[in-house]
């Protein structure tokens, strides 16, 4: 069982050799599980490793992105409905829960699950039963749940937006999947898997790695965690050309001006010094929407100080600056993405304050 987890679950950190210890001792149970992490950890991979090592891995594997179901529709969706229920119901639906019975449903997003729904969910937990829309009778179902979520819902119950008795209900065992900056000596490993598996599935070459490129890689915040890494690993191996070895020159020119490699032309084959007057330009383009962010940020900073106190009473600036984005920071629960858009700054630089002020 360990083997098939580190396969699926690679890095030997710590971090994710107590992940793959709390999934061998959980996924034997049938208890109900909340993935907690950043966008981008592997919390799809943790629910399909907690499935596969329980007594239910010969049935179904049901995902379902909560925040992908239009609210209209949400009730319909997941605990299905009756012929002539409404409008448009011609046929009796079953719903994901009698779809994934017998097996493992995994409620990826369960944030975004509607509050009206929410209640009938617990029911679902407590007594194991749907009530399709349009019966009179309960529907007895045999399924295990996998919830999954990237936002703090202890904050989002405090709000009012997540069912108290749902949240301590879903987090009687709550794993946590570490973010990437947490496990950077799992960034070689991962580096060379997806190296590896991107030029055999292209059919190329596959290029070794200096140990320069590895260091300026464990060096980046990663905000997309492996996702990103994953991502940026494909970019290069595309965008580069032909190498036998891939250095740090190749990967900074992705990693250090922001550039989007999604939005340049396809140049297999092409030498990165033809690309430089392209990465310059973006990099001019990017220090200046930086500047705009920092400006935006140090303009709501001396609004909130004029409102009480006289702004030459502030000792200087970097204060306030901080002062702004902790104050913002904590109104979002830590959400990171939330208080980027209301200070008005991107996300990139929000980390870069976050680190330069110690606040990480």
């Amino acid at each position: 069982m360990a083997t098939n987890i580190s396969k699926t679950l690679l890095g030997e950190s710590n971090a994710m050799r107590s992940l793959r210890a709390l999934i061998a001792q959980v996924a034997p149970t049938d208890i109900s599980v909340l993935i907690v992490g950043e966008s981008g950890t592997g919390k799809e991979l943790v629910a399909q490793a907690i499935h596969d090592l329980s007594p239910r891995r010969t049935h179904s594997l049901l995902f379902v992105n909560c925040g992908a179901i239009p609210q209209g529709i949400f009730e319909s969706e997941i605990f299905g409905h009756e012929r002539g229920s409404y409008t448009g119901a011609e046929r009796q639906r079953l719903g994901y829960f009698e779809q994934a019975s017998g097996g493992t449903l995994v409620l990826d997003e369960i944030g975004e699950m509607p509050f009206t729904v929410q209640v009938k969910l617990l029911r679902v937990l407590e007594q194991g039963e749907v009530m399709r829309v349009g019966s009179s009778r309960p529907t007895r179902v045999d399924v295990r749940i996998v919830a999954a979520t990237n936002v703090d819902l202890a904050v989002a119950v405090s709000r009012g937006e997540f069912r108290h008795d749902l949240y301590y209900r879903l987090k009687t065992v709550t794993v946590t999947v570490p973010p990437l900056r947490e496990r950077v000596e799992d960034i070689p490993l991962l580096t060379d898997h997806f190296i590896r598996h991107f030029c055999e599935r292209n059919r190329i070459p596959a290029p070794s790695i200096a140990d320069d490129a590895f260091q300026l890689l464990k060096d980046q915040y990663w905000s997309g965690n492996v996702r990103e890494l994953r991502n940026l690993v494909e970019s290069v191996l595309t965008l580069e050309g032909r190498v036998s070895v891939l250095t740090a020159a190749h990967f900074r020119s992705h990693v250090e001006t922001g550039v989007n490699p999604t939005r340049l032309p396809v140049l297999i084959g092409r030498p990165a010094e033809t690309l430089d007057n392209e990465f310059l330009l973006r990099t001019l383009l990017d220090l200046r929407r930086e500047v705009g962010d920092i400006k935006s940020l140090l303009v709501a900073a001396i609004h909130r100080v004029q409102g009480g106190t006289d702004v030459s009473d502030a000792t200087k600036l970097s204060d306030m600056e901080r002062e702004q984005i902790l104050r913002v920071l904590e109104e979002n629960g830590g959400n990171r993405r939330k208080t980027a858009r209301d200070l008005a700054i991107g996300e990139r630089t929000l980390y870069r304050k976050l680190k330069e002020y110690e606040i990480l």
